[in-house]
């Protein structure tokens, strides 16, 4: 059974790796088909949050490449500097998929409500449930390897809660985008196809954690014979 497992973890693992070469490829190449109105990834993050009436969320720009995030606490839209600078497809795509985290934060979409109680539990199931668990198998403890497991479970639980939330930000970008009428067929295709890359990883992410749950329990469950 442990066989099967480590055997699912890395085939998940390199399921992984591919899933990241896409996006940086498809990333690549929508970053290189502008817009036909020419306006940039700032411009346009600022033009929806005014459109929907946030006036008080900043569109700020950050270090690095795919760095984009939505701050909650400070309230503001952080792209990547290419993104902030760009007119490509995939900066606007990216732009409007932070925001639309933040129209999620002023709606109190209630998967974020749901991820944020979590939030402290998942912390401390990332960071230490495979400690514990390890502690336990170490010192033949099952019940310290199954508080691992379960702590580890939570931090699973946290990345299963992300995904809808993730889908939804990206499919109110593409109808965003669609609606203000920011790009055209074509490169609302390359946008489509930027998003969907990008919400894969998440995907891959959580089949990570739960290959590793199985993983964990199955040796757990040998260490039991």
């Amino acid at each position: 059974m442990t066989t099967i497992t480590f055997l699912l973890m890395i085939l998940v693992f390199v399921a992984t790796l591919f899933i990241q070469f896409w996006l940086q490829r498809t990333y690549a190449r929508y970053s290189r088909v502008a817009n036909s109105r020419g306006v940039t990834g700032e411009q346009v993050a600022r033009a929806i949050l005014d459109a929907y009436g946030l006036h008080h969320v900043r569109v700020e720009m950050v270090p690095g490449a795919l760095t984009d995030h939505y701050d909650p606490i400070a309230k503001a839209v952080r792209l990547s500097e290419p993104n902030f600078h760009s007119p490509s497809a995939a900066a606007l795509a990216v732009a409007a998929h932070e925001v639309g985290h933040a129209i999620q934060d002023a709606k109190s979409y209630a998967w974020l409500r749901v991820r944020h109680s979590i939030l402290p539990i998942a912390n401390l199931g990332s960071m230490f449930g495979p400690w514990i668990f390890l502690a336990g198998m170490f010192m033949q403890a099952t019940g310290l390897m199954s508080v691992g497991i379960w702590l580890f479970a939570a931090a699973a639980l946290f990345q299963l809660v992300t995904l809808p939330i993730e889908f939804d930000a990206s499919n109110r970008a593409l109808n965003i985008l669609k609606k203000m009428n920011f790009l055209d067929r074509s490169e609302m295709d390359g946008a489509r196809a930027v998003l969907t890359a990008a919400a894969l990883t998440y995907v891959a992410a959580l089949a990570n954690s739960v290959a590793t749950i199985l993983h964990y329990v199955a040796i757990m469950m040998s260490n039991r014979e």
